[in-house]
């Protein structure tokens, strides 16, 4: 199809507006990868499907039309964490710690079945101007527990888009679909929302292609927990949702950055107080519980302490 039509169908306004089916996504995703129309068409069709709000159909068929570019690895006994690609600029990132906690946890916890983490990076994407997961992953030593992925490498279409999304300067559809895309086949999947409508919007995204897809409120688009929150299950077709607190756990982490740099947080990753490693250990057992490795929070807790 012309792409034009694609543009007209996002771009029109309320009255002409329409949703696309998802034969018509697929096709326009596709042309966007494949780089078969303009910089000029692409930054307009992306603009205008933003403004007339994606439907979560649409935004499913946009998972699917990703999928078919990608290259998997499959990493067994796993839980993918959905990091957001668009920067961080108030918190260090947490997940370099988590290997040695994940190996010390194993080493007194053997009839616990393993968990491994999966983590998807690339350059910095459009809105926040910050620092993301893609910078701290020389910090991981090893690589027993935690995978890390190069987008470059698995999905190299969406990332060679990152020059023209800067120039957008906006946050698009990709925002939307890119954290949990499955690089690793885990059978689980943990991702963020702050605003609560997005809870239900992930789960109906994502859920066709995870055991169990838990989101977590939790700051600056990454599954990171730094304060109390809660999270959200889909269970027997209801969502459910439970708090924690911190306190209860003995953390009291007040720290407040206005624009951490990577340096510094390379800093607190190489040199970690005893609230970032509880809270880093309290991350764990939030991962544990989403993935089904223990029954409760607080078995996981006494486990990792």
């Amino acid at each position: 199809m012309d792409f034009k039509k694609y543009i007209k169908a996002v771009g029109t306004g309320i009255k002409g507006n329409r949703d696309l089916s998802e034969k018509e996504i697929i096709d326009a995703i596709t042309k966007i990868l494949n780089k078969d129309v303009t910089n000029a068409q692409i930054g307009a069709f992306l603009i205008g499907f933003r403004v007339k709000l994606e439907s979560d159909e649409e935004l499913k068929a946009c998972v699917k039309a990703l999928k078919n570019f990608m290259t998997f690895y499959e990493v067994k006994d796993s839980i993918e964490l959905g990091y957001s690609f668009d920067g961080r600029v108030k918190n260090p990132f947490l997940f370099p710690l988590y290997e040695n906690i994940l190996k010390d946890f194993y080493r007194k916890n053997s009839d616990i079945r393993r968990l491994n983490l999966v983590i998807s990076t690339d350059k910095l994407q459009p809105a926040k101007i910050g620092m993301c997961a893609k910078d701290l992953t020389d910090e991981l030593k090893t690589n027993e527990y935690v995978y890390t992925f190069d987008r470059q490498n698995y999905l190299k279409q969406l990332s060679d888009l990152t020059s023209l999304r800067h120039e957008l300067g906006l946050r698009t559809v990709f925002n939307t679909v890119e954290k949990l895309l499955g690089v690793g086949k885990s059978e689980y999947a943990v991702t963020t929302a702050f605003h609560k409508p997005y809870v239900q919007k992930y789960i109906n995204i994502f859920s066709d292609y995870f055991k169990q897809v838990t989101i977590v409120k939790a700051p600056e688009g990454s599954p990171e927990v730094f304060s109390d929150g809660k999270y959200w299950q889909k269970l027997d077709d209801k969502i459910i949702e439970k708090n924690f607190e911190l306190s209860h756990y003995g953390i009291n982490y007040d720290k407040v950055y206005e624009n951490i740099t990577v340096e510094e947080s390379k800093k607190i990753i190489n040199n970690p107080t005893q609230e970032i490693l509880k809270l880093s250990k309290f991350n764990i057992a939030l991962y544990l519980l989403f993935a089904n490795r223990v029954d409760s929070l607080q078995e996981a807790w006494e486990r990792l302490n």
